[in-house]
């Protein structure tokens, strides 16, 4: 919830004169709130972990391993040769593993 800062604060004395009906109804005011009708037409559209996605076809072109990458032998992720971080028994680590 956003807070004015700017807006003058209240003195103890003014705390004391508000009247219960008046906390009451500004209490009502804040939680009274309208529903907005169309956010129920954005989640429509969302898809749900588990949900089937077999008649799906992904159009993704895989390139193979260039010369300057390398394979990390911790998370199995091909990285860019800047990404080494050291080569342990042989067998490059990239910096996020390490």
């Amino acid at each position: 919830m956003a807070t004015d800062y700017d807006t003058p604060r209240k003195t103890d004395e003014d705390v004391d004169n508000d009247s219960i009906e008046e906390l009451k109804a500004r209490r009502n005011d804040k939680s009274a709130s309208s529903v907005d009708i169309d956010d129920f037409d954005a989640v429509e559209g969302m898809e749900l972990p588990g949900a089937d996605l077999s008649n799906e076809e992904l159009a993704v072109r895989v390139l193979p391993k260039q010369a300057d990458e390398f394979t990390c032998m911790s998370c199995f992720l091909v990285h860019h040769r800047s990404q080494l971080a050291r080569e342990k028994n042989g067998q490059p680590i990239c910096r996020d593993c390490d």
